[in-house]
């Protein structure tokens, strides 16, 4: 199934990636770690992801988009929305937001998933 992106342009509306996680604390952002790319406040508990920027530019996504992720379980099973977008070196990657919880996030470690939007 082909999606529309909102310039007008053909996009696949799934789409293999590494998934990793972040948390909102200095070492791992900034000095405000609360506040995402697009001036959006994180607060543990939101579902949330930061995308590479091939995502925003090649394949259409943009913040505020809904996005299902296949290949998570227990609590990490939903819908999240794009709040954030990631370093330039990064592509076909996102990063699922883990609140505040570093060893949460360490443990869940790095997967290949796929998105759906």
């Amino acid at each position: 199934m082909v999606g529309i992106a909102s310039a007008g342009q053909k996009r696949p509306n799934s789409l293999k990636v590494t998934a990793t996680a972040y948390n909102s604390v200095s070492k791992q952002t900034d000095s405000t770690p609360d506040v995402a790319a697009w001036g959006d406040r994180l607060k543990p508990g939101v579902k949330a992801i930061a995308i590479s920027s091939d995502l925003l530019k090649q394949h259409g996504l943009t913040r505020g988009d809904k996005v299902r992720i296949s290949g998570l379980d227990g609590r990490y099973v939903g819908e999240y929305v794009v709040l954030d977008k990631m370093h330039s070196r990064w592509r076909k990657k996102i990063d699922i937001y883990m609140g505040k919880d570093v060893h949460e996030a360490k443990r869940w470690g790095k997967r290949k998933v796929t998105i759906h939007w």
